[in-house]
């Protein structure tokens, strides 16, 4: 499918969805007329607000027809979401195939196996909360091996645990949280450790940084791809070979709104394969940017719109821009950068294998003095633990208050 056909496919779509009871008051006519839904709208009447004249929840789950999650509630409180059985395999399968060389390993290997280290929120499959066995913890070609909310407290009987399962699983790919998956990383360097299965690392779950990437690369020695999305929209966009991050026309058509000047607004997502809960104008909580080229449409992904900094003079710096100031920046695992009511900020860090110099430091802080325009010089300090949000995942960038 190319990008001028989705629209086309948009508007063919939305008849069907008109009997969703979330969307019977919107404009029948123009799809660029419906308004923006958010979590608010999912959240209110659930599951009544998308289920059809006649269709009840419990029996829709009694018959194993639709599957019942929840969001992490990262962005806002945790929010309900439906989708048939099967569905989120099959639009996973389809975004990564965007990336050919991940496509190439999976044709090598049909049944490829995963080892997953994700924030293990309570969902049915792995609870923090709840050991389970490994039995339990392995769920068709996927082996769940982390069972902590906070990787730094990790001790190294449970580390050499989750070694120990991935060798023996022999995944061809690591799916990981970037924060929860550096850490690791560090454990099995100090061990020399290796996976000799190991052919590339998905990232997901949250925003990956450059000093996360620096340091997967390093230890493991293989391709790290970025794999965005939601658990409300599925998999949206994913990382090619050349660093793109391209959509997957199938399953979502994706919109910019109020973009600023530099073209970087809020994503707005309508998903196109998830009939029990269709997704129609969903601002998703993140800010992008789109990159039209000759030969294809890309995004850039700039973090969460509740994680914006602000400038001196009341612009606002996304993650993504914050995050490039460490691409030179050796010596560091992971960060947060706080700024303050009055427009300070502070820098506290994970240190790597080899802490940061204090020359990297200067510079860094420097970097980060400049972009954002302040009077004063950032405070850098190192610490053991950067908390992560109820949710399990990390803020990189964040204002008091938000």
């Amino acid at each position: 499918m190319r990008e001028a056909a989705q629209l086309a496919l948009v508007e063919k779509l939305l008849p069907r969805w008109w009997n969703v009871p979330l969307y019977q008051a919107a404009p029948t006519e123009g799809f660029s007329r419906r308004p923006l839904i958010g979590k608010r709208e999912l959240r209110e009447n659930f599951p009544r607000n998308f289920l059809r004249p006649g269709q009840d929840l419990d029996a829709l789950l009694a018959a194993k027809s639709v599957e019942l999650e929840h969001t992490s509630g990262s962005s806002e409180e945790r929010t309900a979401v439906l989708f048939g059985r099967g569905w989120w395999s099959e639009q996973e399968a389809r975004v990564l195939r965007l990336n050919g060389f991940v496509a190439g390993v999976l044709d090598a290997h049909p049944r490829a196996r995963r080892a997953t280290l994700v924030p293990p929120v309570c969902n049915g499959l792995v609870c923090f909360s709840n050991y389970t066995s490994r039995t339990a913890r392995t769920v068709d070609a996927t082996l769940f091996v982390n069972q902590a909310r906070i990787p730094f407290l990790l001790t190294a009987e449970e580390s050499a645990r989750m070694a120990g399962e991935i060798l023996d699983w022999g995944p061809q790919f690591l799916d990981l949280d970037p924060v929860h998956g550096a850490w690791f990383a560090l454990y099995c360097e100090r061990r020399g450790i290796v996976f000799p299965s190991v052919k590339f690392i998905l990232c997901s779950y949250e925003f990956v940084s450059v000093a996360h990437r620096k340091i997967l690369r390093r230890v493991f020695g293989v391709p790290v791809f970025n794999l965005y999305g939601s658990t409300e929209t599925g998999h949206l966009l994913m990382e090619n070979e050349r660093g793109e991050m391209r959509p997957s026309l199938e399953n979502v058509y994706c919109e910019i709104v109020e973009p600023d000047g530099r073209g970087v607004g809020s994503l707005v997502v309508t998903t196109l394969t998830n009939e029990i809960m269709p997704l129609v104008r969903y601002r998703i909580g993140d800010l992008a940017e789109r990159r039209e080229r000759p030969y294809a449409t890309d995004y850039l992904v700039h973090g969460r719109q509740r994680d914006r900094l602000l400038r001196r003079d009341g612009q606002p710096v996304t993650t993504l821009e914050a995050d490039r100031c460490f691409a030179e920046a050796d010596g560091i695992l992971h960060y947060q950068l706080r700024q303050t009511e009055t427009g300070e900020c502070e820098l506290q860090y994970i240190p790597d294998r080899e802490p940061p110099d204090a020359q990297t430091l200067r510079r860094l802080t420097a970097q980060l003095r400049d972009l954002l325009q302040l009077k004063n010089p950032i405070a850098s300090a190192p610490v053991k633990l950067l908390p992560p949000l109820p949710s399990g995942k990390f803020r990189l960038t964040c204002r008091a208050g938000s």
